[in-house]
């Protein structure tokens, strides 16, 4: 129980709490079918999980990125304004004389 208490604190969006969600029903799937419950050929059960996983991936991946951009672009506004706060000041002192 401690690790959901965790889990909470550490701010997740509502997209982190789907992907452990998916990946969490694709877990007991993969144990209910190992032990026998889910009864059906394998070629049908395990290629859509396959197709599941690289599909997260493939999405988490793209969430990586957009997310590096993000940072970036936060840094790139963060200068501009230091830039025109300066540029600002530099003006008030030249026309202020």
């Amino acid at each position: 129980m401690g690790w959901m208490v965790k889990m909470v604190k550490s701010k997740l969006s509502v997209w982190d709490w789907l992907a452990y969600f998916a990946l969490a029903s694709i877990v007991v799937w993969t144990i209910l079918k190992i032990t026998g419950v889910i009864n059906t050929p394998l070629l049908v059960q395990y290629y859509p999980v396959l197709a599941a996983c690289y599909a997260y991936g493939w999405q988490m991946n793209k969430l990586n990125v957009v997310a590096g951009d993000v940072v970036e672009l936060k840094k790139f506004q963060a200068e501009t304004v230091r830039e025109i706060h300066g540029i600002k000041i530099n003006c008030a002192r030249n026309h202020g004389k």
